[in-house]
């Protein structure tokens, strides 16, 4: 009897619901245990340093307060000298804007704070990060790396006609999913590489490629085919990004931004829109990733173009010497990597 119970689908839907809760569970208590411990430090943080304040004691007073405190609490981890400095320096940052350091920073672990504080003088950079890791849960790693991308400088900068193209707020949520530049760091290319070797390279690399595209997007394919009329066209890569519900063409060109180039976008967003595009679906985005571009010409090459479109830029830094060549993976490999993601 118990042996078919557990086969019956609606035992292992019921199964399911009861260990989803109980993670549910466990990630708000984990998260109710890390405010309370961040509230613990910040009110710690500001009575050191409301006392050294106004009794002038050094970081001897510090060096005691630890001492003590480990004596006292054995068993609690925080409370080493190197620690509370920490607190008075976490303190001191937000303090500014009290509000910040007591409800948004203490929904991400301390670890993270650390790392911000360390890294960013700026509240309102700082505040971006502390939002985006919340927004993204980011670990501690791939906050580093945002952090040392630049992302709050490169965030929302792309060109695009989103205002034009899309309604609000869909156009603002649109426009803060671009970057410009984006960084490609992590490619091996020839200097004098193409647009075949770019995608191949990025396609090799597909996991940090997401991860420099940013939270949402769903790889679906590369030189993804559509035909329309009994034409066949292939896109570069093809998204779909999920938390903006549409699908997203991504065209790479490994040369400075040409007026032409956004025309061809253009269509190919057009046939999405007429093949696979649903009534579900939010109207589908186009972006476009040049070596490099001019500014102004971007602009009115977009000023008519009635589907939503941005330009950026990217940047390799790590270019292999022209006399080599990038070692590329086949299509099979490709294929067999991607088989993961898909």
């Amino acid at each position: 009897m118990s042996q078919n119970l557990v086969k019956t689908a609606d035992y292992k839907s019921f199964i399911q619901d009861i260990k989803q809760r109980i993670y549910t569970a466990q990630i708000k208590a984990a998260v109710s245990v890390n405010q309370a411990l961040l509230r613990l430090y910040w009110e710690l943080a500001e009575r050191i340093v409301a006392k050294q304040q106004e009794s002038a004691w050094g970081d001897g007073f510090l060096s005691q307060l630890s001492r003590d405190l480990q004596a006292e609490f054995p068993d609690m981890k925080g409370f080493s000298l190197r620690n509370l400095k920490y607190m008075r320096q976490w303190y001191h940052f937000w303090s500014v804007e009290p509000a910040i350091g007591q409800q948004l920073v203490a929904q991400i672990p301390w670890g993270h704070n650390l790392l911000i504080i360390s890294k960013i003088k700026n509240v309102d950079e700082a505040k971006f990060y502390v939002q985006k890791t919340i927004e993204n849960n980011w670990s501690r790693a791939v906050l580093t790396h945002q952090i040392e991308s630049g992302l709050y400088q490169r965030a929302g900068k792309a060109i695009t006609n989103f205002q034009a193209t899309l309604p609000a707020p869909h156009s603002d949520l649109a426009h803060q999913m671009l970057k410009d530049p984006y960084h490609f760091d992590f490619l091996r290319l020839r200097e004098q590489h193409d647009e075949q070797e770019l995608e191949n390279a990025l396609i090799e690399h597909v996991t940090r490629f997401l991860l420099e595209l940013g939270a949402g997007f769903s790889y679906l394919g590369r030189q993804y085919r559509l035909e329309v009329a009994g034409d066949e066209f292939f896109m570069d890569l093809l998204f779909y990004h999920v938390r903006l519900h549409c699908y997203v063409v991504l065209e790479l060109k490994a040369v400075k931004f040409k007026p032409e180039f956004a025309g061809k976008l253009n269509f190919y967003i057009s046939a999405v829109d007429g093949i696979l595009k649903t009534a579900h679906d939010n109207p589908t985005i186009g972006i476009l990733i040049c070596k490099s571009k001019n500014d102004t010409v971007v602009e009115y090459a977009l000023r008519d173009v009635n589907k939503p479109i941005g330009v950026s830029e990217y940047i390799i830094t790590k270019n292999l010497p022209h006399e080599l060549k990038s070692s590329l993976p086949t299509i099979e490999e490709i294929e067999a990597e991607l088989e993961e993601y898909s």
